[in-house]
């Protein structure tokens, strides 16, 4: 069970340092600073204390006796419980290794050895501001039903997801362990756009299409974290959605819609005709009562003008 600490009105810091030193200079600088504050010496006791308390951020010791600073925080974002929980790192070593091992292990910044106190307060305020705006911003897209999800590149991990994306991509990728891994066409998409937008920044992402039976689940490329997430918005459709919104948006048959509908898609005469058991001329026939009734002379125009009013 969480701790029962008084949360509205103070930030709650969790610091792990082997050294009592080190603990007490930043307990009383961050204690002046009206933070509440708690400690922990260990690896095992830090582990604890988090999931006990639920800090809004942890101070973390990058080398300690036993279990080090990287394994904590590897648990720590392994648990559903505390992996929202920022995380900066104090260590001695500055080697890009060992930053790169920092954040690798899911830490949101680091500070050098000896520590500073007037910059590490100033770092816990600028992290802690960061993510009161994203659980905001969560807690509004659970509310409103939003399909989105935040991942990491570097750990292939999905670190943060709606409840509706949940059920996506367990819908969608079934066989597959998705709890917190991503699925590796999701992974390998999201690798491949980012790589495309280092070459070409200006570019538009192109998004991701699975496809289930008559249903698509779309990944669109939305925007990266203050702490280096990507934020992923996934949509489904699917054929009978798209015919009645057709159905909806323009005067016209059901057979017109769904031969708009197939047009939409890229389909030949042919092809519709097979989809929809009909022949190609007939299709042909529908095609022409569709471009009277929507004003246009054409299939690109037909497609352009079905589509705009679809995605709108």
């Amino acid at each position: 069970m969480p701790l029962e600490l008084d949360r509205s009105r103070t930030d709650i810091v969790l610091i792990v340092d082997d050294v009592p030193e080190n603990l007490s200079v930043l307990h009383d600088a961050l204690d002046e600073s009206g933070f509440t504050v708690l400690v922990a010496t260990n690896g095992e006791s830090a582990l604890a204390r988090a999931r006990q308390s639920l800090p809004d951020i942890i101070l973390l010791d990058a080398m300690m006796p036993g279990m080090d600073g990287f394994e904590v925080a590897r648990r720590l974002k392994a648990d559903f419980s505390t992996r929202h929980i920022p995380i900066i790192f104090m260590t001695g070593l500055t080697e890009t290794e060992h930053i790169v091992a920092a954040f690798a292990a899911g830490g949101t910044d680091y500070v050098a050895k000896p520590v500073r106190t007037g910059e590490v307060i100033a770092r816990v305020h600028t992290h802690l501001a960061s993510a009161r705006q994203m659980k905001q911003a969560r807690s509004a897209l659970d509310a409103f039903g939003q399909a989105t999800l935040a991942l990491r590149t570097e750990s292939g991990r999905i670190t943060w997801q709606t409840p509706l994306a949940r059920k996506l991509l367990a819908d969608y990728f079934p066989h597959e362990n998705h709890g917190d891994s991503t699925p590796p066409a999701l992974l390998h998409w999201l690798e491949t756009t980012l790589a495309a937008l280092r070459t070409t920044p200006a570019g538009t992402p192109l998004p991701l299409h699975i496809s289930h039976d008559s249903r698509r689940l779309i990944f669109s490329l939305h925007d990266q974290t203050a702490d280096g997430e990507w934020l992923v918005v996934l949509r489904e459709e699917n054929d009978a959605a798209q015919i009645e919104a057709l159905l909806a948006a323009f005067p016209l048959t059901r057979k017109e819609a769904e031969v708009l509908y197939w047009v939409t898609q890229g389909k030949t005469s042919p092809d519709i005709g097979d989809i929809l058991g009909s022949s190609p001329r007939t299709v042909n026939k529908h095609l022409e009562h569709v471009y009277e009734k929507l004003g246009v002379e054409n299939r690109t125009a037909a497609t352009k003008l079905a589509l705009a009013r679809l995605r709108g």
